[in-house]
């Protein structure tokens, strides 16, 4: 039976109808004594119901890749008490499947957000009083350093409190396996399961901070895991002669300052830093949002970079597992796309490493990232494997490659500005990428090229690619509808959306070995293709486009008219 609506009156005016569940749930969380006092502040203040059912018309769901969501008090909030629930139930998952290998602990990480450090401990003082070790950074550290972490320290698990890079106000917290790879769908639904069974919220308990040291529930990770995960990442560096290209670097606010800088400076690389993007800063001041994909985040470094007559701007997210970059040109900054960088690391790790290539070889790419790169592995006797969207779908076939013995890592990346070399960890890694950037910059300048150049030279040799991703937000109750909606919409439309689609891919049903997903994949005559997904961390829909054109005019036209035929369905 449906819970009946209460329909709230202020003044002479009539509010939005709320159910008696959201008010009963926003009670307890205003009025209950165990909420701390500065939540039941937060929720007694004049709320509108809008802002009421926004709070608490669901739990903060804990998907297949954590939480994430908008900081503050409220169930469908990013908070204190939605950190311990999630902990707990991580906790619980943990003890049933481990028993007493639990000792071996849990590796805990944080960027540089709002709250991070404190939700880090909240974390860790969870799995403390559940008897679990928790291994704690004392500084903000970059989420590839957990990943790597996890492995060095032999842990059951890991927990990295982030919400890369999304704006100021969100944070999230992402949950990771004894491989420091982002747990897969099985184990995410286990751990949903664990989660959701708690229903006491404000019942959780956490150790005292002092406790829990005293009794070696709570450790600070050793600084020499840190120095060997610097190391390992210079074990991918080449010998390319002068470090020759001038370099302009900022961190936004975030993570990668230490890290970042470290490899460059240890290797030679003239790097010059964003003062203004220099410290941590949740606020993130000087961006709208610290999302290296936009050129906004980039415009303070591309303003110095051109000033300084440096070769190129990079730029990293705030927990440092996404890089983007704009190369400094005659014509003026050229921003490169995900995809574009990808391709030139897929071109130029395979040539630093000719000698060491084999049958076994392999590049690993997701579904919506441009076929380029794989073009360009298959063209040198590489194997390609294809993933669903989400890094540690590629951790996975990594550790598959480690226990079968049927395959050999050479780069994995995707489209969304996220690339890993080497296998020190099994998450995308901005310090690694930052490094072979750089690198890559140098070794072309030796030859008179700048990165715009080369791009150039691969597109001649393998073929125009345009590669596009739309966004579009929808949020609240009304925007999860929406988006099921466009999804079903898409799905009976079909071939007859537009023109020339051979084929349609709907990965609900299994596609191949890969697991179920809620992605549609319209693929035309000409290989060209459209991929559309709800995001799985935000209220939105994404979709994916490549264009294989002759040239750049004739890839324009055609992404136009593909744009607007999904413009007048979204925006219908």
């Amino acid at each position: 039976m449906p819970l009946p609506l209460i329909l709230i009156k202020e003044g002479d005016f009539e509010m939005k109808q709320l159910s008696q569940e959201i008010l009963n749930t926003y009670k307890l969380w205003k009025e209950d004594k165990r909420f701390d006092e500065a939540t039941r502040l937060e929720l007694g203040a004049d709320l509108s119901n809008e802002e009421i059912e926004d709070r608490f018309w669901r739990d903060l769901e804990f998907g297949t890749g954590g939480l994430r969501g908008v900081m503050g008090a409220g169930t469908n909030r990013m908070n204190k008490y939605i950190i311990r629930k999630a902990t707990q139930g991580f906790a619980n998952y943990l003890l049933d499947k481990y028993g007493a290998e639990v000792k071996r602990g849990v590796a805990i990480g944080y960027d540089s957000r709002n709250n991070s450090d404190t939700f880090a401990k909240e974390a860790a003082l969870v799995m403390a009083k559940s008897g679990i070790p928790a291994f704690l950074y004392d500084e903000l550290m970059p989420t590839p350093t957990l990943s790597f972490t996890v492995r060095e320290l032999n842990c059951v698990g890991g927990i990295v409190v982030t919400a890369s890079h999304n704006p100021r106000e969100y944070n999230g917290y992402k949950v990771y396996d004894e491989t420091g790879c982002q747990v897969l769908i099985d184990d995410a639904n286990a751990i949903i399961g664990y989660v959701n069974a708690i229903t006491d919220i404000p019942a959780i308990e956490v150790m005292d901070e002092n406790e829990a040291r005293a009794c070696g529930l709570l450790k600070s990770v050793p600084n020499e895991v840190y120095e060997s995960f610097i190391a390992n990442v210079k074990k991918q560096a080449h010998d390319i002669g002068e470090k020759s290209a001038k370099i302009v670097y900022t961190p936004l606010h975030g993570t990668g300052n230490k890290p970042v800088r470290r490899v460059l400076s240890d290797l030679g690389y003239n790097v010059t830093v964003v003062k203004e993007q220099e410290e941590k800063n949740g606020d993130f001041p000087t961006v709208v949002s610290p999302n290296p994909e936009n050129a906004e985040a980039l415009s303070i470094g591309i303003k110095l970079c051109r000033e300084q007559n440096a070769d190129l701007i990079l730029g990293t997210d705030p927990d440092c597992d996404r890089v983007g970059i704009a190369v400094n040109t005659k014509d003026g900054m050229k921003l490169f796309t995900g995809n574009q960088v990808g391709a030139l690391l897929v071109d130029y790790v395979i040539k630093m490493n000719k000698a060491k290539l084999n049958e076994k070889s392999t590049v690993i790419k997701t579904i919506v990232t441009s076929e380029l790169g794989a073009i360009i592995a298959k063209m040198n006797g590489l194997k390609v494997c294809e993933v669903l969207t989400g890094f540690k779908f590629i951790g996975d076939i990594m550790n598959q490659f480690d226990t079968k013995g049927n395959g050999e890592f050479v780069i994995g990346y995707e489209e969304s500005y996220g690339y890993l070399v080497g296998n020190h960890a099994r998450d995308k890694d901005a310090v690694v990428a930052s490094m072979l950037i750089c690198e890559m910059a140098s070794y072309y300048k030796n030859q008179g090229k700048t990165l715009v150049d080369v791009m150039e030279e691969i597109y001649a040799k393998y073929g125009y690619f345009l590669d596009k991703l739309d966004s579009y937000t929808l949020k609240g109750i009304d925007g999860v509808e929406r988006i099921q909606a466009i999804m079903k919409e898409m799905r009976e439309k079909g071939k007859s959306l537009m023109p020339n689609i051979a084929v349609v891919n709907d990965y609900t049903v299994g596609i191949g070995d890969l697991p179920k997903a809620d992605v549609l994949k319209f693929v035309f005559e000409d290989s060209s293709w459209i991929a559309i997904r709800p995001s799985g961390t935000e209220p939105k829909i994404k979709v994916y486009y490549s264009v294989k054109g002759e040239n750049k005019a004739e890839a324009e036209m055609v992404l136009k008219a593909r744009q607007d035929i999904i413009n007048s369905i979204i925006n219908a």
